[in-house]
């Protein structure tokens, strides 16, 4: 038993929990003071002792004398400071490790087909932020008024992974993973807390980060950089809601009150009201009345306020689940729902099941790749039709 492993493991896997020591011991049915001499690497502890406490951290035992491969080519910045970062990065190792695995049995490796972009993006100066996203779409095979209806889908068939962990965070939404890590991949924070337009809006923002700025992926880096995120954010926006297509639909629109007229637009390209209305103060001359303006136009038409972190009328959590197996979450209010069904990534998925056809995988191993218990496996692959 490497000892260090095992308390490098500890002690990121408790602070990922938010636990003491004191809570971890008795959770285990240790003494305080014995559960510190396994964690600082003093002791090493019994085979039942370690079960004990793999199981108040909501673990495997084995999962703790295992090294997590140390991720390099990440952005990963946050609104917040977050005690749980580390041990969400070793959880998207893991994950980026089994789907590469899973990948090269099956030999179904995806190349990212946006790669020339990314490398001639990243060496322009002053770039057209609104002309990269167009030139995105085109490389996706997306003309100026498709809408997109699946955008992990469409990430995942053209190289990019998604993983969407649930990270009780309000000031997490995503980060980005590149090549030289396992990657590319965007991985989504589907809290039940954020909306389903949160999480698409994201994963278009991650997207251009990808495009754009590569020479910035550095795990070591947490602070944010508001020009590059004001330039994903703007990706993202023409990303999703192309100039001609908004253009008609906005004009389209005009015989609706502000309010009715947004969450309009909103449906029709599965975003959020906020993106709706960056969208159209980034237009106007007078931006700054726009903000204001429509959170009056809200007051009147609805009788209150409309809080920040509200979706009205927002996408319904089954249009966006993480897997077959993932129960329905509780969706941030959005104005208009969207649901989990609008952002599924299914693409492991279906290397599971082939490698399981194929014999490459044994139900217990598509298990622990899914991250689900071997009777929710089992249930899932009887279910599976050709």
């Amino acid at each position: 038993m490497d000892l260090t492993v095992l308390s490098t493991n500890l002690r990121r896997v408790r602070a990922g929990r938010k636990l003491s020591q004191a809570d971890v011991a008795e959770q285990a049915g240790l003494s305080r003071e014995g559960y510190r001499r396994i964690e600082e690497g003093i002791v090493e502890p019994r085979v039942e002792s370690l079960r004990r406490v793999a199981s108040a951290l909501g673990v495997k035992a084995d999962d703790l004398l295992v090294p997590v491969r140390q991720l390099r080519s990440v952005r990963f910045r946050a609104q917040k400071k977050m005690t749980s970062r580390e041990d969400l990065l070793a959880n998207v190792a893991r994950w980026l490790d089994d789907y590469s695995e899973l990948e090269g049995l099956l030999d179904r490796r995806e190349p990212f087909q946006l790669a020339a972009l990314a490398r001639t993006l990243g060496g322009e100066k002053n770039r057209d932020i609104v002309g990269a996203a167009q030139r995105a779409r085109e490389a996706l095979g997306l003309d100026q008024h498709e809408l997109i209806r699946d955008i992990c889908g469409l990430l995942e068939d053209h190289g990019v992974k998604v993983f969407t962990p649930s990270v009780a965070s309000e000031g997490f939404f995503g980060l980005s993973v590149g090549e030289g890590d396992g990657g590319p991949a965007v991985v989504v924070n589907r809290w039940d807390r954020i909306s389903v337009e949160r999480w698409i809006f994201t994963a278009a923002h991650e997207l251009g980060h990808l495009l754009l700025h590569l020479d910035a992926f550095d795990v070591a880096q947490a602070e944010e950089d508001e020009t590059q995120e004001a330039e994903a954010n703007l990706f993202a926006t023409h990303f999703l809601m192309p100039e001609d297509l908004f253009e008609k639909e906005w004009a389209e629109a005009r015989g609706l009150g502000l309010v009715e007229r947004v969450f309009k637009i909103k449906r029709i390209f599965r975003v959020s009201w906020k993106t709706v209305v960056y969208r159209i103060a980034s237009r106007s001359p007078d931006s700054a009345k726009i903000w204001p303006q429509f959170y009056s136009a809200y007051k009147r038409s609805t009788g209150r306020p409309l809080r920040g972190v509200e979706e009205p009328q927002g996408l319904d959590p089954q249009e966006f689940s993480a897997s077959a197996s993932t129960p329905v979450a509780r969706a941030a209010e959005e104005p208009e729902h969207l649901s989990p069904c609008d952002f599924v990534e299914d693409r492991l998925l279906r290397l599971v099941k082939e490698g399981v056809d194929r014999g490459e995988i044994s139900i217990g191993r598509a298990a622990e790749i899914l991250d689900v218990d071997l009777k929710t496996m089992r249930s899932v692959a009887a279910s599976w039709l050709e």
